[in-house]
């Protein structure tokens, strides 16, 4: 664990990969989609997006597990090779640079709740968000839901990959 608030360590069950994101995610997807639920084997799934620069691997070497994703670009879930457990994603449409971190391999997963919850139409009937929560039946516009930070760091990203 650590105390810092801009770090936060996580790994899987087995602790053979263990992991350190060196800032505060992007942005944080809770999403409800029938993929992500068929892949979580669970109602959603929680994702902290981040550089890929900013996860620094501390043990172990996750395995790239390629699965099909409603965009038709695929996913690759980064797992441990030992316990399976997923610890990231990498999404075609944004490829190796962003990495989902499965906020629930963090070991301290309370510190990032979502920022947002996607795709609330197929949300399970008996998931019941706090009122308030930001949320939208599908996906929304970054531009006009991000903070202003991360939109500055996507656009960093974005003129490294040019």
């Amino acid at each position: 664990m650590t105390s810092n608030s801009t770090t936060y360590e996580g790994g899987c069950t087995c602790r053979q990969v263990r992991y350190r994101m060196t800032a505060k995610p992007l942005f944080v997807h809770c999403c409800h989609c029938r993929w992500c639920q068929r892949e979580t084997g669970t109602a959603f799934a929680l994702n902290a997006m981040i550089e890929a620069d900013r996860v620094e691997l501390l043990s172990g070497e996750p395995e790239p597990v390629m699965t099909p994703s409603a965009s038709g670009r695929g996913q690759k879930i980064w797992r441990c090779p030992t316990c399976r457990i997923a610890v990231w994603s990498n999404y075609g449409s944004a490829g190796d640079a962003v990495r989902f971190v499965r906020v629930g391999s963090l070991d301290e997963p309370d510190r990032l709740p979502p920022d947002i919850h996607i795709f609330t139409s197929s949300k399970q009937p008996w998931v019941v968000l706090p009122e308030g929560a930001p949320a939208v039946t599908e996906y929304y516009d970054t531009k006009k839901t991000w903070p202003a930070e991360s939109l500055a760091r996507r656009e960093a990203l974005r003129a490294k990959r040019s």
